[in-house]
């Protein structure tokens, strides 16, 4: 399967479907084989003239396309899936496409229950999709096979970069770690962003020091075949600044801290997981 010939349907047209369907265009995608169904009005008018795809208010007008499609990506917010995946099963389609979810914390075996397409595979997308710079965590369920896996790489880069876990419970710790990560890096920027406008530096410098430091750190681990640990030791003086700076860290235990924050939130993707997966 080529991105040319790939024909795909999305249920559901937020941001993040926005962000796929350009991402694949950009990279080859015909908008003639894309379709979306989203009862917004104003979304459906919004994709038909940034994309020239087409759009249905609901699932029900989009059998056809549904039934030729090679991927069907749901993009709808957890709280409305079972809904949603009901009514897909409704469709009772004699030719199930690939399903594709970026819905956060609901369970293939669920997807395949409320649908009755075995056929599926989990993403866990994060908000750097929406500039292509996402990174995204997938799963596979043992029905989907190796060209459907391929498929759903096509989409990922799409998005940004992906990887692959063997065992479910693991997209918890994926979610713990790029899925919500991004508001970490956001949260360090903000303070030390405030911390450089208390000593004196103004807002708008502050910011634009803190953005592209942490930019390009980030760049610079990404292209250096040193780990993290190597960069942040060849950057750090015994008596320095940076080492000063560091050993308040220490003291404070930011790894404890990192790994208290990051269990927290793989637990609460587990038990949002079972709340969600309920019928």
């Amino acid at each position: 399967m080529i991105l040319r010939d790939l024909k795909i349907v999305f249920i559901g047209g937020g941001n993040m479907a926005s962000a796929i369907i350009g991402g694949l265009i950009k990279q080859g995608a015909q908008a003639k084989h894309i379709s979306v169904a989203d009862p917004s009005i104003d979304c459906q008018t919004r994709l038909r003239e940034n994309f020239g795809i087409e759009t249905h208010p609901n699932i029900d007008s989009m059998t056809n396309a549904l039934s030729q499609a090679h991927v069907a990506v749901l993009a709808v917010k957890p709280q409305q899936f079972k809904e949603v995946a009901r009514a897909y099963a409704a469709l009772q389609l004699v030719s199930q496409p690939l399903l594709f979810s970026v819905a956060a914390g609901i369970k293939t075996t669920d997807i395949s229950r409320w649908t009755n397409n075995a056929k599926v595979i989990r993403a866990m997308p994060n908000t750097p999709a929406l500039i292509n710079q996402g990174m995204t965590g997938l799963f596979a369920s043992a029905s989907s096979n190796h060209e459907e896996r391929a498929i759903a790489e096509m989409i990922c880069q799409a998005m940004g970069s992906h990887v692959w876990v063997e065992h479910e419970e693991l997209m918890d710790s994926i979610t713990a770690v790029s899925g919500s990560g991004p508001a970490y890096f956001f949260a360090f920027i903000e303070a030390i962003e405030k911390a450089g406008v208390s000593q004196g530096l103004d807002a708008a410098s502050a910011r634009k020091l803190s953005i592209q430091t942490a930019l390009g750190a980030a760049m610079l681990a990404q292209q250096s075949t040193d780990s993290p640990s190597v960069l942040r030791e060849k950057v750090t003086s015994k008596g320095g600044t940076t080492y000063a700076a560091l050993q308040v860290f220490e003291k404070m235990d930011l790894q404890g801290i990192v790994s208290e924050a990051l269990e927290a939130a793989r637990a609460r993707g587990a038990e949002m997981g079972e709340e969600l997966g309920r019928d």
